[in-house]
C-alpha cells in the first residue's frame, strides 16, 4: 500500500489558510442567532409599535384622517431609510402645514414619530423635530409595522370594493332574468292573442247552418190555386169528380 508524499511546509501553510477561509465564508452565511433578550426586546419594541397604532391613532381619529397620518409618517421613515444622510429629511418643522394636518393635530400620531427617533427642538427660534442616527433601529422596526398595517388596511378596503362590485352585478344580472323572462311571458301572452285571435276570425269566416244546403230546400205550400190531385190508392188511373170537369151543355 503506498503513502501519499509528505507535504513541504510552504503546501501545508496554503492548505491551512484554504481551510481558515472556507471555514470564515461558512461563519458569514450561517443566520446569525440573537439571544433570548434581544428578541424579546425587539419583540415588545413591535407591540409598543403596534399600541401607537392601535388604540393610539386608529381609535380617536376618523378612519380617512388615521391612515392618512399612518402613510404620512411612512413616508417619513422611508425617506429617510432610503437618504439616511439627507439633511432634510432628518427633521420636519412642526408648524409646516401639512405636518400641523398629518401629524400635529390628529390624536398619537406626533408620538409615533418620536418613538421612531424623532425629538423637538429649536433651531433659529423654530420648532423641529430631529431625528437621531442612534435610533436607526427604531425607524426600521416604525417603519415596518406602519407598512404592514397599512397593507392590511389597504387589502381589507380592497375586498370590501371587491365584495361590493360583485353584489351589484348580481343585483344587475338578476334585475336582468327576470326583465327576460317579463319579455318571454309578453312575447307568449301576444302569440296566444294572435292565435286566437286568428281563430275568431276563421270562425267568422265559415258558412252558418241558415245557408247549409239541407236548410235551402224549399217547402211546398198547401193550397194551390189549381187543381188538386187526390191519390184515392188505386192503381186504375181512375180520377176523382173533384177533378173532372163540369159537363158540356147544349
Amino acid at each position: 500500500m503506498s503513502s501519499s508524499p509528505p507535504q513541504s511546509p510552504e503546501n501545508r501553510s496554503v492548505s491551512t489558510n484554504a481551510a481558515a477561509a472556507a471555514a470564515l465564508a461558512r461563519a458569514r452565511q450561517a443566520p446569525t442567532q440573537k439571544p433570548a433578550a434581544q428578541l424579546a426586546a425587539e419583540h415588545d419594541q413591535r407591540q409598543t409599535f403596534r399600541r401607537l397604532i392601535d388604540p393610539g391613532i386608529i381609535r380617536p381619529n376618523s378612519k380617512e384622517q388615521a391612515m392618512s397620518s399612518l402613510k404620512t409618517l411612512l413616508t417619513i421613515a422611508e425617506n429617510l431609510l432610503r437618504d439616511p444622510e439627507n439633511p432634510k429629511f432628518k427633521q420636519f418643522k412642526s408648524t409646516n402645514s401639512i405636518i400641523q394636518r398629518e401629524l400635529m393635530n390628529p390624536k398619537g400620531a406626533i408620538e409615533y414619530a418620536i418613538e421612531m427617533g424623532f425629538r423637538p427642538e429649536v433651531k433659529d427660534f423654530q420648532p423641529y423635530y430631529t431625528f437621531n442616527s442612534r435610533h436607526m433601529g427604531d425607524l426600521q422596526v416604525g417603519a415596518k409595522i406602519l407598512r404592514d398595517h397599512i397593507d392590511l388596511e389597504t387589502e381589507k378596503e380592497e375586498r370590501i370594493v371587491r365584495a361590493r362590485a360583485n353584489e351589484k352585478a348580481n343585483i344587475a344580472a338578476a334585475a336582468e332574468r327576470v326583465k327576460l323572462a317579463f319579455m318571454d311571458d309578453r312575447r307568449s301572452k301576444e302569440l296566444k292573442d294572435e292565435m286566437e285571435r286568428q281563430q275568431r276570425m276563421a270562425r267568422a269566416a265559415a258558412p252558418s247552418d241558415s245557408t247549409s244546403p239541407r236548410a235551402s230546400i224549399s217547402t211546398v205550400p198547401s193550397t194551390l190555386s189549381g187543381s188538386v190531385v187526390v191519390d184515392d190508392g188505386q192503381d186504375n188511373g181512375e180520377q176523382s169528380q173533384l177533378d173532372k170537369p163540369p159537363p158540356y151543355s147544349h
